[in-house]
């Protein structure tokens, strides 16, 4: 192995998803990884301690740049009406999984096994999404538009009802012609019950 100099975490991270892209998950290894950085595996092994360590650190970034960051930005628009960017982020939600799927396989098909592994990093990945569409609920509330009620319940209780339309196990029926017929019907009751 040639490379001397010091890798950092992002330079890691970089190299791994190339490469998981390139093999996909289930054949690419850490020796993988270390050879496309010229590396020595045991030098990987210093910034994570297993391949399941950096499959799930390579993911959690992947979420966090294209799902968490993006709808950070639609819970902070001002102006609209609190249904409507509660709607606006839904949809980006569930345009951005389906986008993701057709068009980056391999990392979503990682990212989908890590959801059934990595329950501590999901369950971060899912809170700061659901602290996105409470803080839209509660100014909503704060507003008069939406109902009284506690924001973060609300705000989970609007994420587990359209799982079906963003979460990786039902990706198959993202296809399906029926899709957006039913997520247009889960919607319209979800706002029945919310807004004043």
């Amino acid at each position: 192995m040639a490379n001397d100099l010091p890798l950092s975490k992002e330079q890691i991270l970089d190299t791994a998803e190339q490469v998981l892209k390139r093999f996909g998950p289930d054949k690419t290894s850490v020796v993988d990884v270390a050879r496309a950085l010229q590396v020595s595996h045991g030098t990987l092994y210093r910034h994570f301690a297993s391949k399941a360590a950096l499959r799930e650190a390579v993911t959690a970034r992947w979420l966090d740049r294209i799902i968490a960051e993006p709808l950070a930005s639609l819970a902070d628009l001002p102006g609209d009406s609190a249904a409507d960017r509660l709607r606006q982020w839904v949809v980006a939600l569930i345009a951005a999984k389906r986008t993701y799927a057709a068009d980056d396989p391999e990392l979503f098909k990682m990212y989908a096994d890590v959801t059934l592994e990595a329950g501590g990093m999901i369950e971060a990945h899912i809170g700061r999404l659901i602290g996105q569409l409470a803080s839209i609920i509660a100014s909503g509330i704060a507003s008069g538009e939406l109902k009284p009620g506690d924001p973060e319940e609300t705000a989970r209780a609007i994420f587990i009802a359209t799982s079906k339309f963003h979460h990786p196990s039902h990706a198959r029926e993202w296809l399906a012609e029926r899709a957006d017929r039913e997520f247009e019907s889960v919607w319209r009751v979800l706002l029945y019950g919310i807004v004043r």
